[in-house]
């Protein structure tokens, strides 16, 4: 499943769509001197075993494969494809709200082979790009081993693994890049797009049906959720090698356990300012800033005074020119903070409002 997301410093994001580096060229060897003649031995032309400490790795990623491949489902709609992780023995399985998309119903199909399953959605949170479906049929469904995502460290070996392009059960490597990236999709209309807080970064490759799959370290626990990567404007759109996004495997197991209790997201733990907006172009073509569609009834907004038509322009000292920027900027505080919000009312001067946040809902 694809779709294009906003961007990212000079990338632009797309959904579970990514590219391996193509390798290297091999430099060619010297010639010998016309006066030396060359020998060679069968010890010298023999291809050369991989040491030790090579094949110690590749002991360790066919271990982790064979353990977590099994967990591994690919996610059928009527409109695309996707990955799904086996979150639990009664046929609970975790994946992107954007592979479900408006489905209610699905197909599901193990990566290592077998039947294809009927599956139902139980919920979606698509603020968080997360859902939780339910197989009618669990036999035989191995639950993944999830691990502590706030215990990643910077350069990590991690696999990941899914479905791209509908290869089932593929498998690429790489490294934890970087932590606490905060990425955002596009708005589209009626929808600000979702935002991911506390992303993990990876330059294992994500490809289209990556989605919903598995980030996993070398021990076997999934760490993360592969959802977004990044495409490159400057070569017409093609993808940025090794720049992969993940939601945390923590956010993860937390909004799903929450949906197999409750039925839904009863608590976000993200902070919300309670207004329905959209990106405002300005004269010169650029965004301008947040205007405000609606204010919800109850919210933090309603109550500081902001009101439909106004133009929110920043968050404390963070310029908010776009809805993604404004959500963003709201990813950094808790529900109950208090912050400025810098809006632009009739045309007139900026002017600064104080807004108690509240609690990000779930729809």
């Amino acid at each position: 499943m694809q779709r294009t997301l906003a961007a990212l410093t000079a990338l632009t994001l797309v959904a579970g769509c990514g590219q391996v580096p193509p390798p290297a060229a091999e430099s060619p060897g010297t010639p010998a001197p016309p006066t030396a003649t060359a020998t060679t031995s069968p010890a010298d032309s023999a291809p050369a075993s991989p040491s030790g400490q090579a094949m110690a790795l590749e002991t360790a990623y066919e271990r982790v494969i064979a353990e977590v491949l099994p967990s591994i489902v690919q996610i059928n709609t009527s409109t695309g494809l996707g990955s799904g992780v086996v979150y639990d023995a009664e046929g609970h399985i975790v994946t992107n709200a954007h592979v479900v998309g408006d489905a209610k119903q699905m197909d599901v199909t193990l990566a290592t082979g077998g039947a294809t399953r009927r599956a139902r959605l139980v919920e979606a949170f698509p603020a968080g790009d997360l859902a939780v479906i339910k197989v009618d049929d669990p036999q035989g469904l191995q639950p993944a081993r999830f691990g502590d995502s706030a215990k990643l460290r910077v350069g990590q070996l991690v696999l990941a693994m899914g479905n791209p392009l509908g290869l089932s059960g593929s498998v690429t490597n790489g490294i934890v890049s970087a932590l606490g990236r905060t990425v955002s999709e596009p708005e589209n209309p009626g929808s600000p797009g979702a935002t991911i807080a506390g992303a993990v970064q990876t330059s294992a490759a994500i490809n289209p049906g990556n989605s919903g799959g598995a980030l996993v370290d070398l021990s076997g626990q999934v760490i993360g959720i592969p959802t977004l990567a990044a495409t490159d404007p400057s070569l017409g759109g093609g993808a940025a090698p090794g720049i992969g996004f993940a939601i945390p495997s923590n956010t993860a197991v937390d909004i799903a356990a929450q949906i197999i209790k409750h039925g839904k997201v009863i608590n976000s733990h993200r902070a919300a300012l309670g207004i329905r907006g959209s990106t405002i172009i300005g004269e010169d073509g650029r965004p301008a800033g947040v205007g405000v569609v609606s204010v919800v009834k109850g919210s933090g907004a309603e109550k500081a005074g902001i009101r439909e038509g106004d133009v929110i322009v920043g968050v404390n000292e963070t310029e908010t020119p776009t809805m993604a920027a404004l959500t963003e900027a709201l990813t950094t505080y808790r529900p109950g903070d208090k912050v400025q919000i810098k809006i632009r009312r009739g045309g007139g001067a900026p002017q600064t409002i104080a807004v108690s946040l509240g609690e990000l809902a779930a729809d």
